[in-house]
């Protein structure tokens, strides 16, 4: 009976892991230490200093920290662990964790790590080391700990000196983002600032312009929030099976049915007596969370009258239209207005508002998924996590003036339960999302979690459950818990599906779907684009190919009909982690040879998957997949610019360079679009 047993948990992990472990690309390397196994192991010959103590003196919001440390006894297993707030003991532990046991000495982990050698190759013989570390504003001051032990077993060797910015609840790491109607932008916003101690608004107004004040709404969650409960996982090493009741190390670093990097001297099937990282050891105090809605803004009717529509004309028509429209920037600061009457400032940044939708001027849209979050300072950084992720952003820094807005299609910042990198990952792409608006899409590192109504039961948001994405960022969606939306950009409609919830016909889902598409006026918003993190259409990666589906389960079967009915142009894709690009497609065959130039009806969707934005690399299957005209195996994201009604360009760009390693163009007429194809216009009879 108990072999029995033992033998079903057993195919139930290699089932998983079949499915999920490919998808997963990577652990959190926050998960790698065993935070309750922490113990206190002080040393009076032990030291680390940090300097300076107060930071964003000038106003900065992230400044470079330097630690001076020392150990008697150096191995190169030692690590420097940044905690925040900077007063860590059990006394800040969840109640829950005492109810099996006595509370550990630490039950938080640290907000980022690195190892003492790191920048001092000199740290083991000579005990002594330096290291540099890049802070952000996170509501909170900063302590530095050294640890021995290594990650598995961590020692509390020494404890510096506290380190805080001069005001750490000030308003930081704005998100643009469209509203519901053509005219709206809305400002999301972090602060320290509850609506007991403060007002927050935003004062806005035309560059050279009067000055307004518009308010904002206020949301915050807690611990109870978060999802989590009792999970079972096998631990595979050696070749018999026993229970095991008390492998503390195991139950810290195996946080998900599929993970492969356990670590363990036996085999068993334990509870994971910690529960979800994100209500535990990665809960951290989320702070407020601020929306303001500015309304009534005036289009950007300056520009051009749009572009030739050659390809080598993009750069010229592109400047000369961002050149145009500097005169109609907004500008906007963030502001909390104390109950004492004194007032807190952000910095001022700007914004351009959005074409109307159907209006013709050159109009330019960056598209990528699966990007996560990256350290400049090289902290984290744990078998290359997400070694492409600042390379995207710093790409999309510099290109800045000649992108309207962005996508990011799911898997935002792989926080995974710890809630400490959505605030990192803010800060990273604040360039970016507090000028153009930063539109994202639920993933399953935003929302999986077993038994919360998603469509996969994996634990992949590490207790998350959509908290984290649905608050931190806002989308136009009826209900942001279910994260399907459409929004208008000028000559473009977007329709953007939630793959975490059932899309199969018959579906809330699907009857939204269709009607984002069929909604579309063609005469005046001729592109048409369908934005998904799961691939519903088309992939060659390996897991794929392995299942013999080459898309997401039951991905395209009820979409494809919907795709060629109302003439999709283009169906984008993250969770794969490279690029690709199929022909135009419909039902398996492609409906055109053409690779570069498509003039007139497509006659199917082109499917696209653009998940290399950061995340480490997934692999294509070795099957020649004769629908699938460009494969890259590296980070980029893709960029489209409409010059007008008739003639859009696609380009994948890489991350490292910025250059564009794939492209093509489509040029056609309206009546093209009218036109008639396979399945896209209603059956004809005699009498008609």
């Amino acid at each position: 009976m108990m072999r029995g047993l033992e033998l079903v948990f057993f195919a139930i992990l290699l089932v998983l892991a079949t499915l999920q472990v490919a998808i997963s690309h990577g652990e959190q390397p926050l998960s790698r230490i065993a935070v309750h196994n922490t113990r206190l192991r002080l040393s009076e010959n032990a030291d680390i200093k940090a300097s300076p103590s107060i930071l964003g003196l000038k106003g900065q919001n992230s400044e470079w920290v330097t630690l001076e440390y020392a150990s008697p006894n150096p191995s190169n297993d030692d690590w420097i662990g940044v905690f925040s707030p900077a007063d860590f003991s059990a006394s800040t532990c969840n109640p829950d964790e005492g109810s099996k046991q006595s509370p550990p000495f630490l039950c938080t982990a640290p907000i980022k790590y690195q190892y003492a050698n790191y920048s001092s190759p000199g740290y083991r013989k000579e005990g002594k080391g330096s290291l540099r570390l890049q802070l952000i504003n996170q509501r909170s001051d900063f302590s530095f700990v050294l640890f021995s032990g290594g990650l598995a077993n961590p020692k509390v060797v020494a404890v510096s000196n506290k380190v805080a910015f001069t005001n750490p609840n000030a308003p930081v790491y704005p998100r643009l983002a469209q509203g519901k109607i053509w005219n709206e932008m809305t400002v999301t916003w972090t602060s320290g600032y509850g609506i007991n101690e403060a007002e927050p608004f935003v004062e806005w107004g035309r560059k050279d312009g009067d000055r307004m004040r518009s308010p904002a709404g206020t949301l915050t969650f807690n611990r109870n929030s978060m999802c989590g409960g009792w999970l079972f996982y096998l631990v595979i090493l050696h070749d018999s099976l026993e229970f095991a009741e008390s492998d503390i190390t195991m139950k810290t670093h195996c946080l998900s049915w599929y993970s492969k990097k356990c670590t363990s001297t036996r085999i068993g099937i334990s509870e994971m007596l910690h529960g979800a990282p994100a209500r535990t050891v990665g809960w951290r105090d989320p702070g407020f969370i601020h929306t303001s809605f500015l309304k009534e803004l005036w289009p950007n009717s300056v520009g051009g009258e749009g572009g030739t529509g050659e390809i080598g004309k993009e750069r010229e028509v592109s400047e000369r239209e961002v050149s145009k429209r500097e005169g109609e920037r907004y500008t906007y600061k963030l502001g909390h207005k104390l109950f004492n009457g004194t007032y807190v400032w952000s910095l001022v940044y700007q914004f351009r508002a959005s074409p109307y939708p159907g209006q013709s001027s050159v109009q330019r849209v960056v598209i990528f998924g699966d990007m996560g979050k990256d350290e400049a300072d090289g902290s984290n950084e744990y078998n290359n996590y997400q070694r492409g992720s600042l390379n995207t952003t710093k790409q999309l820094i510099q290109d800045l003036k000649n992108i309207d807005i962005v996508f990011h299609i799911g898997d935002i910042c792989y926080a995974n339960g710890y809630l400490s990198q959505w605030d990192q990952f803010t800060a990273q792409v604040e360039p970016i999302a507090s000028t153009v608006p930063y539109m994202i899409a639920s993933g399953n590192h935003e929302r999986d979690w077993p038994g919360t109504g998603s469509f996969y039961g994996n634990s992949d948001s590490g207790g998350e459950c959509g908290v984290l994405a649905e608050t931190m960022f806002y989308v136009p969606a009826e209900n942001r818990a279910k994260f399907w939306y459409s929004t208008d950009y000028g000559m473009f409609r977007f329709c953007i599906a939630d793959t975490e919830h059932d899309w199969r016909e018959g579906t809330e889902q699907y009857k939204f779907i269709e009607h984002c598409l069929a909604s579309a006026d063609r005469q005046k918003q001729p592109w048409l684009i369908f934005l998904a993190h799961r691939v519903l259409g088309y992939s060659s990666g390996t897991w794929y190919a392995e299942e013999g589906s080459f898309e997401e389960p039951m991905g395209r079967e009820s979409l494809q009909k919907l795709w060629q009915k109302y003439k999709v142009d283009i169906a984008m894709y993250g969770h794969v982690h490279n690029y690709e690009r199929t022909c135009p497609i419909y039902q398996n065959i492609c409906t055109s040879k053409e690779k570069f130039y498509y003039k007139g009806t497509l006659n199917g969707t082109i499917h696209v998957v653009a998940g290399g934005g950061g995340a480490s690399l997934a692999d294509f299957t070795p099957i020649n997949t004769t629908w699938s005209y460009f494969k890259d195996h590296d980070y980029g994201f893709v960029k489209l610019t409409a010059f007008d009604h008739s003639n859009l360009l696609f380009e994948y760009k890489k991350s490292r360079d910025g250059k564009v390693y794939d492209s093509f163009k489509i040029s056609r007429d309206y009546r093209d679009i009218l036109a008639c194809t396979v399945d896209s216009c209603p059956s004809m009879t005699l009498a008609s």
